[in-house]
């Protein structure tokens, strides 16, 4: 386990005076990936567009100390991927000695969906980069519409829930097993530092893990988002405490192909235990919806069960 107090004394590479909502989690899940890095290496971070992105660099300033590049949405990938291969073809030159860790960051909406296309090319092309995704579950930046990331069921402004549709119609894109479809050497699902869990520093060793292995990398953690997930900023991390409880949110990785759940709860719980914390979903619990909750519920079952069996737990 990490030690507290030296993680502490690790210098900040993301500043305090953002401007991201009070109680968001991508800064939370920044500094913890930012901090797995040492302390004599530098970094190039490539950010899609975002909530992340427009609240950490309003111009003249910035939050990042870091190499930073905004992009677009759709190619956050490819620009740092495009980045790495000038590094490395600038060691071949002698003309850097430096040792540098390339990173893309982005949420939901640029990666599972208009950053595909780029994340994938750089992926199968190798690039030693590590993608990670803050996944909050809906394009929150622009108004909480709907993304292939939303949960079967979710109220957004494109997805609402109403008499004709009770919310979002679809089930959610399985992108961390995407990414383990493109036999990189490594795929993590994990969440932000939750004190008192068995996976605190899940989040911070796994991304430790995937600095120290050369070649393409990919984290998928989910994110809070009291805004769009309709819930309290105080108790927001019961929230991700619940999907990983629920199996909603499994925590395992994926190394050069081999899967290993990083935790298995010692008693399973319903997934309204999870649902019931987020105003998203408040409609599901009428009567009329039932139904919904009992379909979402083999939904995650069935993932699970899957998951058990590629993990070798069953």
């Amino acid at each position: 386990m990490p030690n507290l107090k030296e993680l502490s004394a690790k210098k900040v590479r993301l500043t305090g005076g953002h401007r991201m909502c009070a109680g968001c989690g991508a800064p939370m899940v920044v500094n913890w990936i930012l901090k797995a890095l040492k302390d004599d290496e530098k970094a190039v971070i490539s950010n899609a567009t975002g909530c992340l992105e427009v609240s950490t660099c309003l111009y003249p300033y910035t939050a990042w100390k870091d190499s930073w590049i905004h992009t677009a949405f759709e190619n956050a990938a490819a620009t740092v991927s495009g980045a790495e291969a000038c590094y490395r073809a600038f060691q071949r030159k002698g003309k850097v000695n430096d040792t540098y860790k390339f990173i893309a960051f982005g949420g939901d909406g640029g990666t599972y969906d208009i950053g595909l296309q780029s994340l994938s090319g750089a992926m199968e092309r190798g690039h030693d980069m590590l993608y990670v995704c803050y996944d909050n579950g809906a394009y929150m930046n622009t108004g909480i519409q709907r993304s292939s990331a939303t949960p079967y069921g979710a109220d957004t402004t494109t997805s609402p829930a109403g008499k004709v549709i009770p919310g979002k119609q679809q089930f959610r894109k399985d992108l961390t097993e995407i990414m383990v479809g493109h036999n990189i050497p490594y795929v993590a699902q994990s969440v932000p530092v939750i004190p008192g869990t068995k996976y605190m520093f899940d989040l911070y060793n796994k991304a430790e893990k995937a600095f120290s292995i050369k070649g393409a990398k990919f984290m998928n953690v989910l994110t809070p988002c009291p805004r769009g997930w309709r819930c309290d900023t105080a108790t927001e991390l019961d929230v991700i405490k619940a999907a990983v409880e629920t199996c909603f949110w499994p925590l395992y990785e994926v190394e050069n192909g081999v899967y290993k759940l990083n935790y298995k709860p010692a008693e399973k719980k319903p997934i309204t235990e999870w649902l019931k914390l987020q105003g998203r979903f408040k409609h599901l619990f009428k009567p009329e919806n039932e139904h919904i909750i009992a379909k979402i519920q083999e939904e995650v079952d069935r993932r699970w069960e899957r998951l058990l069996e590629l993990c070798g737990e069953k």
